[in-house]
């Protein structure tokens, strides 16, 4: 029989990406962007036309909603969007399918898990209140919580630092190719998932990610995750 000391374990540090890697959040976007469309006595849009672009923020979320506008009148759209999200914020988003053993497997393993997202940290600490992880997220960095957002490392050393680990000891997941470049230059290894937003043109196969996850029940799996070296 195998020594249980060399059992696979989960990484003891997992740091996730928040929206389309844990959190369908697509629904609340839609809910914004459709009020906005409203004010203005426009016709809504589905969630069909917003959904691949979640991941790259309020800014691509306006262009999305609102295509005829420059870049100028884009950007004047952002703070409307940003209260507007806010009063919708978790009203419509669910966890994905699998999510919720995931993360709890990982703590029954004793490992620590955090958020790293390009979200401002304010509504991303509004994000984890509404879903009760303030005691059990071990760290929480918003896209303006530093200078640099992803895909700099810089929120994922700082991460690293606050938890008092080293990047290599952590594995870092997300949906969007600079999750996957922010690890890499952080020294973190990472994991790609396809089950979040992305454009048509993206492929999550040419991130060069140490490992791909096509649903969050694969992550159940102590095999799925890379290696580090704790």
């Amino acid at each position: 029989m195998a020594d249980a000391s060399m059992t696979r374990r989960f990484p003891r540090v997992a740091l996730f990406d928040l929206d389309g890697t844990l959190l369908d959040s697509a629904p609340d976007m839609l809910a914004t962007a459709n009020r906005m469309l409203a004010a203005r006595d426009r016709a809504p849009t589905t969630l069909a036309m917003l959904r691949q672009h979640v991941s790259k923020g309020a800014r691509a979320m306006v262009a999305a909603t609102f295509p005829e506008l420059d870049e100028a009148g884009r950007d004047a759209l952002v703070p409307e969007f940003l209260q507007v999200y806010r009063e919708e914020l978790g009203r419509h988003s669910v966890l994905f399918d699998g999510v919720a053993a995931m993360l709890q497997a990982l703590e029954d393993d004793g490992a620590r898990w955090g958020i790293i997202t390009n979200k401002a940290e304010y509504l991303a600490r509004d994000v984890v209140a509404g879903l009760e992880w303030e005691s059990r997220c071990a760290v929480l960095v918003g896209g303006d919580t530093y200078p640099e957002k992803k895909p700099h490392p810089l929120p994922l050393l700082e991460a690293a630092r606050q938890l008092g680990v080293a990047p290599s000891d952590c594995v870092y997941v997300g949906d969007d190719e600079r999750d996957v470049v922010a690890a890499r230059a952080a020294g973190m290894p990472s994991i790609a998932v396809t089950w979040g937003y992305r454009l048509d043109d993206e492929d999550p196969e040419t991130w060069q990610a140490e490992a791909i996850a096509r649903e969050p029940l694969e992550l159940l799996d102590p095999a799925a995750w890379p290696r580090t070296i704790l």
